[in-house]
Order: structure tokens, then sequence, then C-alpha cells
């Protein structure tokens, strides 16, 4: 089965029990590269979909202040993209069956070289792939790798993407696509934008692909609000800040079970 068609499978399995999928977020090799393969275990034990695996890059534009934290943490401590293949294969070798979509940005992809990525990707066990700074327009090289290796290409869309913008978006997406909750960057929200729910439905007028909403997202009570508008809930810097607390797994397991019960009993 490839990556495209283990992500549709969730979306197909969620769809039929009623729910949103959880989708969480974790940067690789944050806080360390032993606390990493013991969230990650965690977040799947907890009700994970899908995950969204962080490749650290030191200008991580779409990032907010949590994110940047735990990525510049990780590259101090000397992680590289290889490494976190190496850490996906060795979850995968732990049982960790949910699929993983890459999360980097260009320049690691272009530095460890597009063919040689997918590539190694894919044995390690990657489904999609998420790139933040490489717009449709310029994505030719990346979509025609991950189309020969079966790997989803997925793209942003903003609240203040046009109706051009989500057609374009629509014709090159493969998985889902990712809906940017709010203008600006990752991070907490005390509440989501009042017009969430315009936005995914003027994206659902061009695309059957299913649509997961991310950015702003912290609790169960927002996580069950999301899953009533979008097909997936992606959290990332609330569990990210979980991570760094002081009993960081423990930390990430509650509120991931909050979230995941979140995203299964919509508002």
């Amino acid at each position: 089965m490839s990556g495209v068609e283990r992500i549709r499978t969730v979306f197909e399995k969620t769809r039929r029990e009623g729910r949103a999928a959880f989708m969480p977020y974790h940067a690789m090799g944050y806080p360390n590269r032993e606390q990493t393969l013991a969230i990650v275990k965690a977040l799947a034990e907890s009700g994970a979909d899908l995950f969204e695996i962080g490749i650290p890059h030191s200008d991580p534009l779409a990032d907010g202040p949590t994110i940047q934290t735990a990525t510049y943490t990780a590259l101090t401590q000397g992680t590289t993209v290889a490494d976190c293949l190496a850490m996906v294969r060795e979850l995968r070798a732990a049982g960790v069956t949910q699929p993983f979509c890459a999360m980097t940005y260009f320049n690691p992809l272009f530095a460890y070289g597009v063919e040689r990525f997918v590539e190694d990707g894919v044995q390690a066990g990657i489904d999609g792939l998420i790139v933040p700074d490489l717009p449709p327009e310029e994505a030719e090289e990346v979509e025609a790798a991950c189309r020969r290796a079966g790997l989803a290409t997925i793209y942003l869309l903003a609240p203040t993407s046009t109706e051009a913008r989500i057609r374009l978006v629509a014709q090159h997406a493969t998985g889902f696509i990712y809906l940017v909750s709010v203008t600006g960057i990752t991070g907490e929200r005390a509440e989501l934008p009042p017009d969430l729910a315009d936005f995914v439905r003027r994206v659902r007028q061009h695309t059957d692909l299913p649509l997961a909403v991310g950015f702003g997202i912290s609790n169960g009570q927002q996580a069950a609000a999301v899953a009533r508008l979008a097909d997936g809930v992606i959290v990332g810097s609330a569990l990210v800040k979980a991570a760094g607390s002081p009993d960081g797994v423990d930390a990430v397991r509650r509120l991931a079970t909050e979230l995941a019960a979140g995203a299964a009993h919509p508002a």
C-alpha cells in the first residue's frame, strides 16, 4: 500500500466512525532523541490517527515561538534529516503504524536531495510530505518524485487564499489539504476564528480531498469544534509545549487523550 493509500484509508475509517482524525505534530529531536521516541509512542497510544513529523530547520517561517524553540533545540543537539528518518525507522520497528507525514522546509530537502529524501523517506516509513514554503507552481520536482514513490503531497491554504489559489492547490494536493485556521504562525490561541466555518466551506466547494485544520488548537473543546467542520484536527504547539514540561511524556499523553476525545466527539 502506498503512502497516499494509507492516508486515504485513515480518513475513510474516521468518516465511517463519524469523527475527525486526530493529527498530532512533534518536532523530531525535541527535547532529545530518546524523549522524541517516547513521545511519539505515547501519542500513538493516546489516539493519534496520523502524524506530522517535524524535521527541524533553522528558518521555520510558518512556526511560532514554541515550535521555533523546539526545532532550535533539536538543531543545537545535532539533529539532521538523516537522524529524523532513522527515528521514523525505529518507530516503525517499535510498532507505530499510523501514517507519518514529514513537515519541513525546502532548504533541508534541497540540501539532502529531493529524490534521495523521497526514496529514503519511503524506506523509513514516511507516507506524505508537507513543505510550507514550497508553492505548487515551483513543486514540479518534488511532486514528480512523490508521485513515483506513492507519497502524498500536502499543501497549505489560509483564510486569505483566493478562489484561484484554492483551485490550484486542490489540483496539486494528494492525501489531504492543510487549512491554516488563522493568518500568521503556529501557536496556541484562546479562541478559534469566527470565520473558520466559512473558510472550510469555501475550500470544500473545490475538492473531495479530506480537509484538516491546524494552527491555534490547544484543548479538547477546540478540537471538538474543529471536528464539526473538518476531517482532521492538527495540533502542534500545545503538544510540543507539553513535551518540554517537567513530566513531558505523561503531559503529552494526558493532553493527547483529551484532544483525541474532542476530535471523536464533534461539538
